[in-house]
């Protein structure tokens, strides 16, 4: 065993190999702000000034912390979720039966299963007794499969069918009834669980809508900083001829840097990082986990939701739905129901027909009247015999031996039932009507009879000898979760198509989707249907369709991919490994997590703690919140950035000294180190907009910074500019040192930071009714405090020297406020002038 061991390996599946810590802080330095910040930093150190560069160097130092420890909180909940135990099995070994661990099979093996038994390993059956698997994490069905014994191990199977195979096992599956012998054919990725888990590995995934605006807003500023630096450069190292060439070049280089920071949008990175992690933080305590950070965004732009049937919209869980009890004596139905259910079980069917019978048992007139006189519970029967299920027969019988008598109760097929029952013609017609009406609502069908004998009568050998009474028929279904119709409505004013896909039974689909209210229910497609088209019929017919019924993994995978390539953004829900590979194509893949199981889980995005579909409206819902407040960030880091450019380039071509600058690379970081925390908090916590879950999902192909909002933000950027630039070159101009004019600037700036924070929380609302709605977030005063208490400090303490700032006269400070709340508050005279035209 050893020999195979090494040759096969652990009966374990890889799922992912986590990204090393060296290549997180590779990509983090790939970023242009980053870059430019450690230049920085060296050529401070390089000049003498180690002050400057640790701040800069603790900068970048801090939003790697954020990245890494978001990664290794998502671990650690992630680890808490997978299955802590190692299941074990019994096999027979050298001829001998022996409890092993699940992770030790290997090929060759003989596995020893029953009822409950979770199948560790993929394999042929060379034995079987009554066996029913529960295969639905790999199919998507929720009926379980009868299993018989191979008749030849040799016989070739092809990939499209092997799922649906009767004589064989599969790993994850769960033995519900019976018992059976395996050999182990397949263990770890060799297994179809395992091939399912490799397809999700070999899926590259794609950028989000906001990932892909943000990448190429930031590329354009990245270029635009490009050209800057060398045009900066270029004409400082014309204008400092007289400098020694070292010096010369240093300086140029740094006042590249100056104006090429100015440009570069650092905050966006921080906006994406922050948004999204406090976002991700919000939805776990709603029972969300975010697996990855962009999926908080994605949510808000989803168009098609494809979820799974079993699990996600019904409770994955059988409950009788209708019956019939014959000669209207429920209470016999009741016992019979419980007699031809087996003690302990683990087959979700007979779990129901007890459950059901104890609530018949529950409402029973006699026996809430007198307890002793109903049959049903004083005398407990004494088990004698059971007649097995067999898939010919498709029914199954228990014997039991009650006081004086023989009981025989049997339930199955119906065909096979009635066909074993003593029953008029008449009264046949009558019950196949009514079963044919429980068929077409969906329902899986059973009839249920007995038969009273003698204690001295012979027993028959067979179920099909017996001579039985019919006491009724029932109709079993998997029920919607109870919130899911009002769920779906949400979902459709949202905007958002819902697309069931499953591997049970059209019938059963179209009943489903009936119950939950699916629009466009009567277009169905089925799993042989799919095979046949190519891709492009298959994207004409997903165009319209919303229902698709035995299908599988294959098939939900080509679904999500036709509706990709038809411009949706698609979300795909589930509980099994069948639905994983199509949870990876997926925009982003959403688990479930006290169900789902361990592959489907790692594929997914964004895992629901609770199982509950309402949590992805609420996450939906903080997508779009988040979309909102990110266009309001970039729009705030783009007016806040035009001025810092601007003044970087004016300094140069109006030959200003360098020691005179108004803005050298450290006063840049402190600025960045104010706007942060802005983004991050008073931006990151504004409310969604009104009847935001109203409103269709918006195009991924806008773009983030519209035409209008671009000229918002230019008015806005150049106007501070203006009154900043003027402020600190007059104060130059009147003989003050280039500390006090750069100290003015600063703070004018970091002042004008603050109104344009409060101006831009919305585009209608006066700044008075905007400060009374933010009046009880005491996060956003805190930060404008801890803002104004930390500028202060920059210029009246000591500090002040090495900021190479210097204390500002009242009287300055006094003209530095009025000028910075002027070069902000003008936008409320035109949003006077928006509120008269929208008449609001």
């Amino acid at each position: 065993m050893r020999e195979l061991q090494l040759q096969y390996g652990k009966n374990e599946i890889a799922i992912k190999t986590k990204q090393k810590f060296v290549k997180k802080i590779v990509h983090i330095f790939s970023e242009p702000i980053y870059f430019l910040l450690s230049c920085s930093a060296i050529i401070y150190f390089l000049l003498g000034e180690s002050f400057d560069g640790i701040i800069m160097i603790g900068f970048v130092g801090f939003v790697i912390g954020i990245d890494v420890l978001q990664n290794a909180r998502t671990d650690r909940i992630l680890r808490k979720l997978k299955e802590i135990t190692t299941p074990k099995i019994k096999v027979i070994r050298d001829g001998r039966e022996m409890m092993i661990s699940g992770v030790d099979l290997v090929p060759g093996d003989v596995m020893l299963i029953s009822e409950g038994v979770k199948i560790p390993a993929d394999g042929y059956l060379l034995s079987a007794t009554g066996l029913c698997v529960d295969e639905s994490i790999l199919t998507g069905e929720s009926e379980s499969v009868y299993k018989y014994s191979v008749s030849n191990p040799k016989e070739p199977v092809t990939e499209e069918y092997v799922l649906f195979r009767r004589d064989y096992c599969y790993t994850g599956t769960l033995v519900v009834l019976g018992s059976g012998t395996v050999i182990v054919e397949k263990t770890g990725n060799e297994t179809e669980y395992g091939k399912l888990a490799d397809k999700i590995k070999k899926t590259i995934p794609e950028n989000t809508p906001l990932q892909s605006q943000m990448s190429h807003l930031a590329k354009q500023c990245t270029l635009l900083a490009a050209i800057l630096f060398i045009i900066a450069g270029f004409v400082t190292f014309i204008n400092l001829s007289d400098y020694e060439m070292g010096h010369r070049f240093i300086h140029s280089i740094l006042a590249g840097i100056v104006l090429a920071l100015s440009m570069v949008p650092g905050e966006f990175p921080v906006i994406q990082t922050v948004f999204l992690s406090m976002g991700a933080l919000r939805l776990s305590k709603k029972n969300a986990l975010v697996r990855s950070l962009p999926a908080v965004e994605t949510l808000g732009a989803i168009s098609v939701l494809c979820v799974d049937k079993t699990g996600t919209i019904t409770q994955n869980r059988l409950m009788i739905h209708e019956f019939w009890a014959n000669d209207h004596q429920e209470e016999k139905l009741c016992k019979t129901l419980t007699l031809a259910c087996k003690e302990g079980t683990h087959d979700p069917l007979e779990i129901a027909m007890l459950k059901y019978g104890e609530e018949l048992c529950s409402k029973c007139i006699i026996c809430s009247q007198d307890p002793l006189a109903c049959d049903k519970i004083t005398i407990k029967p004494e088990f004698l015999k059971e007649y097995t299920f067999t898939n010919d027969l498709k029914a199954m019988g228990q014997v039991w031996h009650k006081g004086s008598v023989i009981v025989i109760a049997a339930k199955g097929s119906p065909e096979t039932i009635l066909s074993l029952c003593i029953i008029s013609k008449d009264k046949e017609a009558f019950v196949k009507d009514k079963i044919n009406h429980l068929t077409k609502m969906g329902l899986r069908v059973i009839a249920v009879a007995d038969r009273t004998l003698k204690e001295n009568e012979r027993i028959p050998e067979s179920l099909i000898e017996c001579r039985l009474y019919l006491r009724g028929i029932i109709g079993l279904i998997d029920p919607p979760r109870e919130e899911i119709r009002d769920n779906m409505k949400e979902c459709y004013q949202a905007g958002i198509r819902i697309v069931m896909i499953t591997g049970d039974h059209p019938v059963t689909a179209l009943s489903i989707a009936n119950n939950v209210g699916i629009r466009n229910e009567n277009k169905i497609i089925n799993g042989d249907e799919i095979s046949k088209l190519n891709d492009e019929e298959l994207r004409n017919k997903v165009r319209e369709c919303n229902i698709f019924a035995r299908v599988m993994p294959l098939h939900k995978l080509r679904i999500v991919k036709a509706l990709k390539e038809n411009g949706e953004i698609v979300a795909m829900t589930g509980d099994g490994v069948n639905d994983s590979p199509a949870q990876k194509m997926a925009n982003i893949g959403i688990a479930m997590g006290k169900s789902g199981s361990e592959v489907c889980r790692e594929a997914a995005d964004l895992i629901l703690l609770d199982d509950n579909f309402s949590t992805i409206l609420e996450t939906v819902e903080d997508g779009r919140r988040i979309y909102q407040n990110v266009r309001k960030a970039v729009a705030y880091v783009l007016s806040i950035h035009i001025p810092i450019a601007l003044a970087a380039l004016a300094a140069p071509l109006l030959r200003i000294h360098p020691e005179a600058l108004l803005l050298l690379p450290l006063h840049i970081i402190l600025l960045e180190l104010v706007m942060d925390p802005t983004c991050s908090i008073a931006l990151e916590r504004q409310p969604a907009e009104d009847h935001i879950m109203q409103k269709p999902p918006r195009n991924p192909k806008t773009k983030l910074l519209t035409k209008n909002l671009f000229i918002k933000c230019l008015f806005q950027g150049s106007i501070i500019f203006m009154n900043t630039f003027i402020l600190y070159y007059g104060l130059l101009l009147f003989s003050f040192s280039p500390e006090i004019a750069r100290t003015s600037g600063f703070t004018a700036l970091v002042l004008s930071n603050s109104f344009l924070v409060l101006v831009n929380c919305s585009e209608l609302d006066s700044i008075i009714r905007i400060v009374k709605k933010l009046k009880k977030d005491k996060a956003i005063w805190l930060i404008n405090a801890i803002t104004s208490i930390i500028l202060l400090i920059m210029i009246y303490s000591p500090f002040h020297n090495l900021l190479e700032f210097e204390e500002l006269p009242l009287s300055l400070l006094v003209l530095t406020i009025v000028s910075s709340a002027s070069s902000v508050l003008w936008y409320e005279l035109f949003k006077i002038f928006l509120r008269k035209i929208q008449k609001v």
